[in-house]
């Protein structure tokens, strides 16, 4: 069975709030939001790093202890993951031209999320959806 991440096209998981993105639908999951398609899911995550990047959560650390906080996550293992799956250093200092990087970023956590390896393919049509975050 598909993991709830992947059956709401909602690969980072995120929580219903008063952001409405681009291609959000109305689904039937109580606490996190459902997309039209996966790639529109991955656009969100990017969206939201780009809102994070603005607020100076600009490395792994910072990004996940936001993401996924310790009142809710094993937030020092979530974080060990994604370093180490992405190949990034958890306190390199991310800037909006290292796109690179957080397509690699975003494809661990959502392996964190839904324990499967992200469809890459999916994860670049989402960040080419976006704007705020570019490939130097």
């Amino acid at each position: 069975m598909k993991s709830r991440g992947l059956r709401n096209n909602n690969p980072l998981n995120i929580r219903h709030n008063a952001d409405n993105f681009k291609a959000e639908i109305k689904g039937r999951d109580k606490s996190f939001k459902t997309f039209s398609s996966m790639p529109y899911g991955y656009r969100a995550a990017f969206v939201t790093l780009a809102t994070y990047l603005s607020r100076g959560w600009n490395t792994i650390e910072t990004i996940i202890s936001k993401w996924a906080p310790p009142a809710e996550n094993d937030t020092e293992n979530y974080i060990s993951s994604v370093e180490r799956w992405s190949g990034i250093p958890r306190n390199k200092q991310l800037t909006a031209i290292d796109g690179s990087d957080y397509i690699l970023i975003v494809a661990a956590m959502s392996f964190v999320e839904n324990g499967q390896n992200a469809d890459i393919s999916a994860v670049q049509a989402g960040f080419n959806l976006q704007t705020k975050i570019k490939i130097q």
